[in-house]
């Protein structure tokens, strides 16, 4: 009889019959895809294209039935698991390597009621996708940057996007979800059911269970809004982040901004006499009138001459797609995160020494000052961790060929060790790297959160079978 090899959740060898895998197969609504179906490298393939896992069963679910048949089998037979929401996912743990993927990305069901100005959404969605529907009413929650990032990782790691000093992260807009957890269970989770687990989904990632469903408040955003994007010379640049300092102090909750250091692409949106050339890049969205908007963000327009200026008034969900064409499928990501004390010139001197030692063009140093709503939500109101501090530094290496990759990750791990002599802790587990500091990365994620976290662990998840993420591990 034939015999399937899987690997197990400690990393060991088990060995399946056929007909066990195939009875598996024939209880899901979704299909069970192996190595021998034609669409197993298109469905084992995510967004990362330093990600190369060959894991060796793909359930692709169609609905909350499926995660809870695919849950109980994994656990029955001890098996490695990894959940495919979006994809998008930079760390690439939503695909394990002879194991078996909970695939939700079928899962894309999704209903707005502008009435109570909330949105039900399936764990298969992306950001753009949810963004069209609730947009029909004028009406958003905060996503991230990039619109075919998926729902999921993005909230249940926090998420932050161009709404947050107005309205909080992704996680803080939750007002339920629906959870699979490890003994196979179904729960609804919220402020009044379950109120632990709905404390955990809030930043706690992928470790107490799978997600299927998420609802999340809507707040009345558009359509229209008032976008600043002006890109100056990177001459300028340690001026220009002194004077971005003092805008955030005064910047209304209205507006979220960030500071980009990059490099202008070769593409026909940059006129050739600026493409490949360096520069800091102010960037951020106001939420209310545009009138309004428009003159709170021209500070950020006329502080210097720029390079070009990208500000208008645009649809949002114009706005949501502005970076999709920079972070394509395929692409090589590695990215790191740390929050700093302050702005001082120290870091900026740290920041643009780095930018300038930088080995591909394609990389960015992105400066998110992280107040309004996002800091006035206490640490300890749910597990996402620090909130305290007023920026967050995310180091994104980007590029294109595998032979670069050496330089990239060295570059990138090297400005983030720097950083650590501005910080008194904390790091945004979305921008992880490829979570090769285990513990002590996730600990200085979720700070003194991470007892209670490692507790509620050691209760629905005794045995780590959610383990492909950012992991806490059971308290002994």
């Amino acid at each position: 009889m034939t015999q399937i090899q899987l690997t197990t959740s400690d990393g060991d060898i088990t060995s399946l019959d056929e007909p066990t895998v195939q009875r598996f197969a024939s209880s899901l609504h979704g299909k069970l895809i192996t190595a021998a179906d034609p669409e197993y490298d298109a469905a084992r393939t995510v967004w990362n294209g330093m990600i190369d896992r060959r894991p060796a069963l793909i359930a692709r679910c169609t609905g909350t039935e499926d995660v809870v048949r695919a849950v109980n089998f994994a656990r029955t037979h001890g098996l490695l698991v990894a959940v495919r929401g979006g994809g998008h996912n930079v760390a690439g743990s939503a695909v394990c390597d002879g194991g078996l993927v909970i695939d939700l990305s079928p899962m894309k069901e999704l209903h707005v009621d502008p009435e109570s100005r909330t949105v039900r959404a399936q764990a298969g969605l992306t950001w753009g996708e949810v963004d069209r529907a609730t947009q029909a009413y004028g009406l958003a929650t905060p996503g991230g940057l990039v619109s075919e990032t998926g729902i999921a990782g993005l909230t249940l790691g926090g998420g932050t996007g161009w709404l947050r000093n107005k309205h909080g992260l992704s996680c803080d807009n939750l007002i339920s979800v629906e959870l699979v957890t490890a003994d196979g269970q179904t729960r609804t989770v919220s402020a009044n059911e379950h109120p632990d687990l709905f404390w955990v989904v809030q930043g706690g990632g992928g470790n107490f269970g799978v997600v299927t469903w998420f609802e999340y408040r809507l707040h009345p955003v558009g359509p229209e809004v008032a976008l600043g994007f002006v890109l100056y010379p990177i001459a300028k640049a340690w001026e220009a982040l002194r004077f971005f300092d003092r805008y955030v102090a005064v910047a209304p909750d209205e507006v979220s901004p960030i500071a980009v250091i990059g490099t202008a692409p070769h593409t026909d949106a940059f006129p050739a006499a600026i493409q490949g050339e360096r520069f800091v890049l102010f960037g951020g969205c106001y939420v209310g009138p545009v009138d309004e908007g428009l003159r709170i963000l021209q500070p950020l327009r006329e502080w210097s001459t720029p390079l070009i200026d990208f500000s208008d008034v645009m649809q949002y969900v114009d706005v949501q797609t502005l970076w999709d064409a920079d972070y394509p499928a395929g692409k090589r990501y590695y990215w790191k995160s740390i929050y700093v004390n302050y702005l001082s010139d120290a870091v900026i001197d740290s920041l643009l020494s780095a930018a300038a030692d930088c080995p591909s063009p394609h990389s960015n140093i992105d400066i998110w000052p992280m107040g309004g709503a996002v800091g006035r939500i206490a640490a300890n109101a749910s597990a996402f961790g620090r909130r305290d501090l007023p920026y967050m530094i995310g180091i994104e290496a980007n590029w294109e060929a595998p032979g670069e990759d050496a330089p990239n990750i060295a570059w990138t791990r090297a400005l983030w060790a720097d950083l650590h002599r501005f910080s008194s802790g904390g790091v945004y587990l979305n921008f992880p790297g490829l979570g090769e500091e285990g513990d002590a990365l996730v600990r200085a994620g979720y700070g003194e959160n991470y007892a209670r976290l490692a507790a509620l662990k050691r209760t629905y998840d005794p045995t780590n079978l959610f383990r492909m993420n950012q992991n806490i591990r059971p308290a002994a």
